[in-house]
């Protein structure tokens, strides 16, 4: 069942990568459609974090935000299957780094370093963009999917460009393998910790929120840099990437500072355009003990 589900997933990949971008956005306003109005997929989830994160703003304000979340949301799904058939010249073209040299000092020094997107804006690209745009080799971490036929098609498809696919549960290995090879490790952060008890627990938008503590803990541990993303769409099929460093020297920061200036920067760039932001997911799900 498994390998047929596959093979549907991948002859729609297919069929996405002949249409041109123009008609791939009315397909996405369609889906926008049924998961905002006919299903709506977690609508309460999405409500009740958005009344959370903005206490001040009016229900007609927080409606708004929704709804243009569910355009975001949507676009990002059909740009994800997009993504199996871009080109270079495309991904350069649609998903740039602003600011490059931010890591070329690094990589002369031959230092890897970390990378710490977030869900906001297209990050469904990045897996791509990054290893064409930048010198360091690209190593992405990510959850594997239970379809190992699927899982295998994304590990060769998002890796056709250098990326290094490597699975969150081999996380320890693949630091010790790659440390010393002029890398950058892609390490996103801004989901809710699955084990609560080795969060680092920081003042995000208001409210006292659980991170996860893997890219501070691998940063202190081999003093790699550590570098924000921050994912700007520029209209509709195009985004810029700014790199901002965090911590040039993790060792010499106090445990939490390092999430803690992480978190700074992902609260500014919700504030900025807060519908670009996954609030689907339940980020207020924890309490502290």
């Amino acid at each position: 069942m498994n390998f047929i589900f596959a093979v549907f997933f991948i002859f729609f990949v297919f069929l996405f990568g002949i249409i041109p971008f123009f008609f791939l956005y009315v397909f996405s306003d369609f889906i926008r459609f049924l998961l905002y109005r006919v299903f709506k997929y977690r609508r309460l989830v999405v409500e009740q974090n958005l009344k959370k994160a903005f206490p001040k703003y009016s229900p007609s304000e927080i409606e708004v935000i929704g709804s243009k979340f569910y355009t975001n949301l949507s676009d990002n799904m059909i740009e994800g299957i997009k993504a199996f058939t871009m080109t270079k010249k495309q991904v350069r073209k649609r998903h740039k780094i602003v600011n490059p040299e931010v890591l070329a000092s690094l990589y002369k020094e031959g230092k890897s370093v970390i990378g710490t997107p977030c869900h906001y804006g297209n990050w469904e690209w990045g897996s791509m963009s990054g290893s064409i745009q930048l010198l360091q080799k690209f190593v992405v971490f990510y959850k594997p999917l239970s379809n190992k036929w699927i899982d295998n098609f994304i590990r060769w498809s998002r890796g056709k460009y250098d990326s290094h696919m490597v699975s969150i549960y081999d996380t320890a290995e693949v630091f010790k393998e790659h440390v010393h090879q002029n890398s950058i490790f892609i390490m996103a952060a801004d989901q809710s910790p699955s084990n609560i008890d080795k969060a680092i627990w920081v003042d995000f938008l208001g409210k006292e929120t659980a991170f996860l503590q893997g890219p501070e803990c691998y940063a202190r541990e081999y003093n790699l840099p550590v570098v924000f993303v921050d994912i700007r769409r520029i209209k509709r099929g195009y985004y810029e990437l700014e790199l901002e460093m965090i911590a040039e020297n993790p060792s010499e920061f106090k445990e939490g500072e390092i999430t803690q200036l992480y978190a700074r920067k992902l609260e500014a760039a919700i504030n900025n355009k807060p519908e670009n932001w996954l609030w689907s997911h339940r980020r207020w799900k924890h309490e502290r003990k």
